[in-house]
């Protein structure tokens, strides 16, 4: 389950524009190295957790798996299952909630 105050954060994050989201773009932004933060639910399917995890080894960027793709989705207003940052400011803000 997310907790409201990163339900809150992530909602801002979509709306300031500073969110990728969707297994692809993320995947993307991984690999162009641009990606500072990923956030993946607990319910995506195996095979597309290891590939995100597996990339996010590789290129040394930090992630989390938290909550399901229904709390996701209502926080960011999609239907997502997975989604990254490319702003390090709000991936600070997004890890010191997450740790809080």
């Amino acid at each position: 389950m997310i907790k409201e105050n990163i339900s809150k954060y992530l909602g801002l994050m979509r709306r300031s524009g500073n969110l990728v989201t969707g297994q692809e773009l993320v995947l993307s932004s991984i690999r162009s190295q641009k990606a500072k933060f990923v956030l993946v639910t607990e319910d995506i399917g195996e095979s597309s957790k290891k590939k995100i995890i597996d990339k996010c080894h590789f290129y040394e960027v930090p992630f989390t798996i938290l909550g399901t793709k229904e709390d996701l989705s209502k926080a960011i207003g999609q239907e997502r299952s997975v989604v990254a940052t490319e702003n390090s400011g709000f991936a600070k803000g997004l890890l010191k909630k997450i740790n809080e």
